[in-house]
């Protein structure tokens, strides 16, 4: 079954996330065995930004990483466009639904930003470095977590058996399957890092690197706007 691109690829991520909205954090504390709070300090500690400052979350969920910046001294901005996850975040941060692609935000208004397993699914990626670019102010910090696929061979299959296999049944259990099917095979929107972190860095963020955590099943990429 081929993946939905454009305009019904941003509908069917809508519909999905709203479904999903009301278990989302169970299954991923399920899923990831817990490890997704450490990808998430590990994210916001790479900021590494003045305690204080304005931090804008694209593609909030339900919170999250609101959460831990708001632990860390910073002052969270949530954005998702899903009306189901926003109405189940679980955060004291101000949230707007809009699209990460078109910012409620003025020019050079943040002074970071951060993103949580949603880089695969955005319409148009270069879109979103550019928005976030236009936002974050010269001298600021993002940090954008992403699933990835380990390098060494052993844990590359042993990942798949899991992202691909397991996955998908857990979701059924405890929420919707379709969605936890879908979810792993929409990492074929990622381009290889190397080009992600190039497109960071025509963007605007010309320091732009990517760190892989936990043996590589997840991903971090971390830049410093121009």
């Amino acid at each position: 079954m081929s993946l939905p691109e454009g305009p019904e690829k941003a509908r069917t991520v809508r519909r999905m996330f709203d479904r999903i909205a009301g278990r989302y954090d169970l299954v991923n504390r399920v899923m990831t065995f817990g490890m997704d709070r450490g990808w998430r300090r590990k994210t916001v500690a790479s900021l590494g930004l003045p305690r204080g400052a304005r931090v804008v979350d694209l593609a909030c969920g339900t919170g999250d990483l609101c959460r831990e910046l708001a632990g860390r001294g910073y002052r969270p901005v949530g954005i998702d466009f899903s009306f189901g996850m926003l109405a189940a975040a679980r955060t004291d941060a101000p949230l707007a639904q809009a699209d990460v692609l078109a910012l409620p935000l003025s020019d050079a208004s943040a002074g970071g930003a951060t993103c949580g397993f949603a880089l695969r699914n955005v319409v148009d990626l270069g879109g979103l470095f550019a928005e976030t670019a236009r936002v974050v102010r010269p001298g600021g910090r993002i940090a954008l977590l992403e699933v990835a696929e380990p390098s060494h061979p052993l844990l590359r299959l042993g990942h798949r058996f899991w992202f691909r296999g397991v996955v998908p049944v857990i979701g059924g259990l405890l929420s919707d399957r379709r969605a936890y099917a879908y979810l792993p095979r929409s990492t074929a929107y990622l381009p290889p890092h190397a080009e992600i972190v190039m497109m960071l860095r025509e963007a605007g963020f010309a320091d732009a690197e990517r760190r892989p955590l936990s043996g590589g099943i997840v991903q971090l990429f971390t830049g410093t706007r121009s």
